[in-house]
């Protein structure tokens, strides 16, 4: 008996991997995250299957489902929005696993933050302006650490990939201007790649009005930093002066 974590994606059920596809078709035993996972993906889990909403369950119930499963020999899919490395909460049904003797494995998945870059058509770096890419939230009910503040954060001038942080727009956008300046892109991307996707671009100066326009208030994934913008210097990849070992350089 194993419990698989596996990665649902940001919601387009083509996004799942072939093997969480494969997966999800023959289960018989599936924990979802029914306020997160999209309706396109669950539909493809085996109808068959004993299926749990984990939206309402403590821990203690869904390792009571594993617990049972454990008795019935029966292997147990516990899907997780976009990628499970990342705000999957996962760790700790680990350690419960771990304590039981069941074992686990993980199936990666396509994470919002990357369905989000597509939907806006972006790219995350940029040459001589953004190489480096944060994956962090604003903090709220769950408290982040000091040394991780955004603003601390935003004194690198990376592009930031904001999670469970729309809530806190304004005052977040504010904060942001001070290192990346009013004019600086940013995009938010309300349910990337499910049928009501929402997707807005502006500027840090005029982005929370948006937001508060369009009544987005959570499951959106927000991405800012100079690399959204255009005009912005070439890569170097395929200038003509340039050759690394897996291009030829240029006979003479």
């Amino acid at each position: 008996m194993k419990v698989i974590f596996v990665g649902a994606g940001p919601g387009d059920p083509d996004l799942l991997t072939l093997k969480a596809a494969k997966l999800l078709a023959s289960c018989r035993c599936c924990i979802y995250a029914g306020s997160l996972v999209s309706p396109s993906v669950i539909s493809l889990i085996h109808a068959d299957a004993k299926t749990y909403d984990s939206a309402g369950m403590t821990l203690d119930e869904v390792v009571a489902v594993y617990r049972s499963a454990q008795a019935d020999n029966m292997d147990v899919i516990r899907l997780h929005t976009g990628d499970p490395s990342i705000y999957g909460a996962i760790r700790e049904q680990m350690n419960e696993l771990d304590t039981l003797g069941i074992d686990y494995e993980v199936v990666p998945g396509v994470s919002s933050f990357q369905a989000a870059a597509a939907a806006l058509k972006t790219e995350l770096t940029a040459p001589e302006v953004a190489q480096t890419i944060i994956l962090t939230r604003a903090a709220g009910r769950t408290p982040v650490p000091a040394e991780q503040d955004l603003e601390k954060l935003a004194e690198s001038k990376s592009t930031l990939c904001l999670f469970l942080s729309v809530g806190n727009m304004r005052s977040m956008a504010d904060k942001l201007a001070k290192y990346y300046g009013r004019d600086c892109p940013i995009g938010v991307v309300f349910h990337a790649s499910w049928p009501d996707q929402v997707v807005l671009r502006g500027t840090l100066a005029d982005i929370a009005e948006q937001v508060e326009t369009a009544q987005i208030s959570k499951t959106a994934m927000i991405i800012v930093g100079r690399a959204l913008a255009r005009d912005i210097p070439a890569s170097k990849l395929y200038d003509a002066s340039f050759s690394h070992e897996y291009r030829k350089a240029k006979t003479p």
